[in-house]
């Protein structure tokens, strides 16, 4: 079986070193173009690309799929059938329709939930109890296609966005491996997806990991957790932004306020409290404590708070806003 694989960010790596040791015939990879880093000094290929390169495997850049330089390739390519996993660009038609087996995704949720560009990011920002990874026969939907095969998995109470992301690529690349078995022996049976079910995980921007200190502690927490390792959930201190990567849920509130004796005080959300237990604790809605443990500053290392606060001054009394 001849593969072309389309894919561009980290999570589809593992999918790609999967292919090559069961030595299927991976034809050429298409990916992402170089993007400017560096304040546009330097391109950056994408991590795809460089796993490519370094097994020499022949690829792919194009500006637009839609153009009959990349269809003349892919007549030339004759793949059975495409891989796609976290390329980033919508296929038209005709490459859809091309291979004999047509187009495969591997996507990181359980359709038809979390649809989108960041379904792993989504789910623990909601606080899901559950995820996994599915893989579908593309359509020109927008992850609409039909189930091919589908994994559940738990996530676990503390778990970052980068540690289940790095679960879930190896669940899809051991999925992507018996699904193409059955999709050779023609042993598949596809589930069309229940489109009453459907939810959308669009793209991380800068409004969707700015913390709002007047949400619960567990949103908060679970929106930190969600943006670890990047792009980082923040707040501003001063006029100047900060991250946060690490923080849990105060628990016996009333016994933390009353040793402190400020339980008559009003606080508002966002207000820092005070320093203790190696954290900064910062007062949040439903009158719930938040303990940051992990910190970074612009042009800084990430910190543990402990660290930071031996060489720098955080006051107690100011907003978080």
């Amino acid at each position: 079986m001849r593969i072309l694989f389309m894919g561009t960010s980290e999570f589809a790596i593992v999918c790609l070193q999967s292919l090559l040791n069961y030595d299927y015939d991976v034809c050429a990879v298409v990916t992402q173009s170089d993007k400017p880093c560096d304040r546009g000094q330097k391109s950056k290929a994408s991590p795809v690309k460089k796993y490519a390169v370094e097994h020499n495997l022949e690829v792919y850049q194009p500006e637009s799929l839609k153009n009959k330089i990349f269809s003349s390739k892919l007549f030339l390519l004759k793949p059975d059938i495409i891989v796609v996993v976290a390329y980033g660009k919508i296929l038209p038609e005709y490459i859809l329709n091309f291979p004999k087996y047509g187009c495969i995704n591997v996507h990181a949720s359980l359709l038809p939930k979390y649809r989108g560009a960041a379904p792993i990011q989504w789910s623990i920002m909601n606080d899901e109890k559950e995820t996994g990874v599915t893989i579908m026969q593309m359509d020109e939907g927008l992850d609409t296609g039909d189930i091919i095969s589908q994994v559940k998995i738990k996530i676990d109470e503390n778990e970052t966005f980068g540690k289940l992301h790095s679960r879930l690529s190896v669940v899809g690349s051991d999925l992507l491996v018996e699904t193409l078995k059955q999709i050779e022996s023609k042993k598949i049976d596809k589930v069309k997806q229940n489109n009453l079910y459907a939810t959308y995980a669009p793209l991380i921007n800068k409004e969707t990991s700015k913390i709002l200190w007047r949400n619960t502690s567990k949103e908060i927490i679970n929106l930190i957790r969600s943006m670890n390792p990047y792009p980082g959930a923040w707040t501003v201190y001063k006029g100047r932004p900060v991250k946060f990567f690490k923080a849990q849920v105060k628990k016996n509130l009333e016994k933390f306020f009353l040793e402190l004796d400020i339980f008559q005080k009003e606080y508002v959300p966002g207000q820092i409290i005070n320093f203790k237990d190696d954290s900064i604790h910062v007062f949040v809605g439903n009158n719930e404590i938040v303990s940051i443990k992990e910190i970074q500053f612009p042009g800084k290392n990430k910190m543990k708070v402990k660290d930071y606060l031996n060489g720098n001054k955080i006051e107690i009394n100011e907003i978080f806003t």
